[in-house]
């Protein structure tokens, strides 16, 4: 399992229209795509305007090659993208050994 983390920040003031916006994109645009387990979205309490997306996808390749490259990707960024205030910062983690 892989966690994608991206930080986002967006414009002032447009909290509710960004959530409502990745909630709708998940559902279309990411829940269906190849790999997709599951996802959060966590906002900054002292920065009212940062985001964290956390997205669980099987493997790395689900997101980069698969996700990525389709066109879901452009229907999942042509909704949240005109809120980003900067372009966001997305890493890949894999879980440590136990």
């Amino acid at each position: 399992m892989i966690l994608e983390v991206v930080d986002i920040r967006i414009q002032p003031g447009q909290q509710a229209a960004f959530e409502q916006a990745v909630r709708a994109g998940i559902a279309t645009a990411i829940a269906p795509a190849k790999g997709f387990n599951r996802y959060e979205l966590r906002h900054g309490i002292e920065s009212p305007e940062r985001y964290l997306l956390l997205i669980h996808w099987e493997t790395l390749e689900d997101h980069t090659e698969g996700f990525r490259n389709s066109p879901a990707f452009a229907q999942w960024r042509g909704l949240v993208g005109p809120f980003f205030a900067q372009p966001p910062l997305v890493e890949h983690f894999a879980a440590c050994a136990r």
